[in-house]
């Protein structure tokens, strides 16, 4: 039941109708527990919030479906508008993206004009930018113009994906660049071919990375809500003795906040994902797919109107 609720939400978060319709009529069905608000100035006003809690922020503008130059450098824009927002607020937050918003399937020259773009304002404000990682058949490419964008910034990293075959190879193979990455279990419906299907074998294989990374000596954000890979995260540090600014933790805003607040008062650095914007509806759906007590939290409020 579990598994057809995830797979009917990822197929709905992939409707461009649903998509168009989500934008028109804001942020209504319980979205708002999940998405920042329309706007950076709503954003800015959740960050501030959340970092008088000791939470650092990562924020995110979300986009969907962009196939045009126009969109793409729009899109890029509103990351610059995100970026100086934190300069000036002086805000503690990160800026994460998605490369097809800033032209991934378009052209190699747009998205590497945007990237470039994005991380000079970035590193004129002191802003670190994560590349979010997308479906499989993005991922090598993505890798590709991270390795190649870390050769000319410092303030760049990117995200694996533990359901993934591939992942513990790619760690390797990024070693020499001393990567920040964030590791996540996967929110994509993946082939078979390409990715673990029992939760049993993603929840190992992302131990295994997580401990690889680790000992690599490299910055890891380790992007979970699942208790089990928090201990044991919290395990492999203490018995290697690897110190508190080496990792951090990840979750997403509206997801166990008293969690988040308590790793906080723990002394980890917790880094909340904050999304925003208009285009709201894919990330959305995703998240339902995500937990099945989501959809419950967000019928309540359906029907509490």
């Amino acid at each position: 039941m579990e598994q057809l609720m995830r797979d009917f939400f990822l197929f709905l978060s992939k409707n461009k109708t649903l998509t168009k319709l989500a934008k028109k009529y804001g942020l209504r069905f319980g979205a708002s527990r999940f998405v920042a608000g329309e706007t950076i100035e709503q954003a800015v006003e959740v960050i501030k919030q959340l970092n008088k809690k000791g939470l650092a922020v990562t924020v995110d503008y979300l986009g969907e479906f962009v196939d045009n130059e126009q969109e793409a450098n729009e899109m890029a824009n509103h990351c610059l508008e995100a970026i100086k927002a934190i300069g000036r607020e002086k805000l503690n937050s990160q800026l994460s993206l998605k490369m097809t918003s800033m032209g991934l399937d378009i052209s190699d020259e747009l998205v590497m004009r945007n990237m470039r773009r994005i991380l000079d304002t970035a590193k004129q404000y002191g802003v670190f930018v994560t590349i979010d990682m997308e479906d499989y058949s993005r991922c090598q490419k993505t890798l590709d113009i991270f390795k190649q964008l870390k050769k000319e910034y410092d303030n760049v990293g990117t995200v694996l994906q533990a359901y993934l075959y591939r992942t513990a190879a790619d760690i390797e193979d990024l070693k020499e660049y001393h990567p920040n990455l964030r590791l996540v279990k996967g929110a994509y419906k993946e082939s078979p071919e390409v990715a673990f299907p029992d939760k049993k074998d993603v929840d190992e294989n992302f131990k295994k990375i997580i401990k690889m990374h680790l000992l690599n000596g490299n910055y890891t954000a380790v992007a979970t809500h699942d208790d089990a890979i928090i201990e044991y995260t919290k395990q492999l540090v203490k018995e290697y003795n690897i110190p508190n600014n080496q990792f951090e933790f990840q979750m997403l805003y509206g997801i166990r906040p008293e969690r988040q607040e308590q790793l906080a008062r723990e002394g980890y650095t917790m880094r909340v994902y904050v999304p925003y914007g208009t285009d709201w509806y894919g990330y959305f759906m995703r998240r339902l797919a995500e937990r099945p007590a989501n959809v419950a939290f967000v019928l309540k409020g359906i029907f509490r109107k």
